[in-house]
């Protein structure tokens, strides 16, 4: 594993655990822009040709990855399927890495969400505290999220992991390498597919390498 960051803050030759993040592909829901979290759509025609150039992709940049770990919705499984093939290594799933549960917003668009709950739909999206009615808020997500990082560097310390999950756990191990505010959720668009990498020392501290690269897929 390349170590450049390292070298220049200082930590000489220490190794970091670099996670390498994958949304999954394309499905149903993705396609009319609904929110989709717990619910359990397969991937599309497409998503499973960007899960198969994501693989590709993944296996020729980071042939050195010890493991891969999915969500274990079925869209993500699906993709990550197609990324443990590709590297000759079985797919373990992890709860902690599953989309947020938009409880009653499962399914609807944005502006359905908001014509049905507009005060608590204006609201959350400006506050992560805030949770969809019988759902779970941001501020939940980063606290099952940080846990099941933490244990995944732990399990995998200094070795590469590729992590198969979605749009918010995603976002939420890039806030928490950049250390940043919760508005990060709001500004940071991950496209289908998309690949981001981030390396962790054991020492806390983070380096974020790329976010949201998409040039191989279809």
């Amino acid at each position: 594993m390349a170590n450049a960051a390292g070298a220049w803050t200082g930590r000489g030759a220490a190794v970091p655990t670099r996670v390498v993040l994958l949304r999954h592909g394309q499905s149903p829901l993705s396609v009319e822009r609904r929110y989709s979290g717990r619910g359990n759509p397969e991937l599309t025609e497409l998503g499973q040709a960007q899960a198969s150039a994501a693989a590709a992709a993944v296996a020729a940049r980071y042939p050195e990855a010890a493991a891969v770990v999915s969500s274990p919705l079925s869209r993500a499984v699906a993709t990550a399927g197609a990324v443990g093939s590709a590297l000759g290594l079985p797919v373990v799933l992890d709860e902690g890495f599953i989309e947020t549960d938009f409880g009653g917003w499962e399914g609807l668009t944005f502006r359905e969400a908001a014509e049905r709950d507009p005060e608590v739909h204006r609201t959350w999206l400006g506050d992560p505290s805030v949770a969809p009615p019988e759902g779970e808020s941001f501020a939940d997500v980063e606290v099952r999220v940080s846990a099941a990082l933490d244990a995944l560097l732990a399990r995998h310390a200094g070795t590469t992991v590729v992590l198969v999950s979605h749009v918010t756990p995603i976002k939420t191990v890039l806030k928490l390498a950049l250390d940043a505010g919760p508005s990060l959720l709001f500004r940071l668009h991950l496209d289908l597919a998309c690949l981001s990498v981030v390396d962790f020392w054991s020492d806390g501290g983070a380096s974020v390498r790329l976010v949201n690269e998409t040039s191989y897929l279809p």
